[in-house]
């Protein structure tokens, strides 16, 4: 069975393929200072707790915080007894290369989102991911990652606008009732939630204004089924996007062809 991993900034997710479906999937907080020992007690408890009984043979890491990755390459050689993938390694190749400005370095969870939507829904795609930042990657036609948008997350801007202002409570994100809030915690969960949605339509706008053409728009993370609540933003929610380019950019390398 295939390991794919996916480390971002705040949370750590395990997916488990067995070749034709996911089997489980879980998460954990990201902490650069967990050792391959410890990512194997917890995963081997979640896997007998699951009745997960078939061995890991390969594994491939996705990792926004390069901190992580040796202990989970660790993981990967000591338990498993494979040599895993990491995506942005030279060795791991994409189905399509990215055409950037000479030198940059794309983040490797913006590279498999966007081997997974061109792979579902093909070229001329907008892929807005609701992370610790919320990002928009541009997929050409082809396929190819060709750019894209940087934005604050929305828990961490509601965690700056705490840290910043001491007469602010800290408080969760929510669909307001009303954009008119009637009391602090109310304006603040009303400014951010839809200064959000308004920044989500302003930017999908002016890409495809830039683009002249249309775009599909997916969206994927943790926050995105809340910002899909009856508007028109997305034409898909799918919580799955990422595991799903992973287990294709394997494949690719691997030369097992479709998901």
């Amino acid at each position: 069975m295939l390991l794919c991993i996916d480390c971002g900034n705040t949370n750590t997710v395990f997916s488990i393929w067995d070749g034709h479906e996911f089997r489980a999937t879980w998460r954990i907080a990201t902490d650069h200072r967990r050792t391959a020992d410890e990512y194997f007690v917890w995963l081997s408890s979640l896997m007998m707790l699951g009745k997960i009984e078939a061995q890991i043979s390969e594994a491939i890491i996705s990792s926004t915080v390069p901190r992580v990755v040796f202990n989970l390459r660790v993981l990967c050689n000591r338990y498993y007894d494979c040599r895993p993938l990491v995506v942005g390694k030279p060795e791991c190749a994409l189905p399509v290369a990215p055409r950037v400005d000479q030198g940059t370095t794309v983040g490797p969870d913006r590279l498999v989102n966007t081997a997974s939507a061109f792979d579902r829904h093909g070229g001329d795609i907008i892929v807005v991911d609701f992370g610790t930042a919320t990002t928009f990657d541009v997929i050409d036609i082809d396929g190819a990652y060709i750019g894209g948008v940087i934005a604050p997350g929305v828990n961490l801007s509601l965690e700056a606008l705490h840290m910043a202002a001491a007469a602010l409570p800290h408080v969760d994100v929510t669909h307001p009732a009303q954009v008119i809030g009637t009391n602090t915690v109310a304006c603040i969960q009303s400014g951010v939630y839809w200064g959000y949605i308004g920044l989500v339509e302003g930017i999908v706008r002016q890409i495809r204004i830039e683009r002249d053409r249309p775009m599909k728009v997916i969206a994927t993370g943790g926050l995105a089924g809340l910002f899909d609540q009856g508007f028109d933003l997305f034409d898909r929610v799918e919580d799955d996007l990422t595991m799903h380019g992973l287990v294709l950019i394997h494949n690719y390398n691997k030369g097992l062809g479709d998901t």
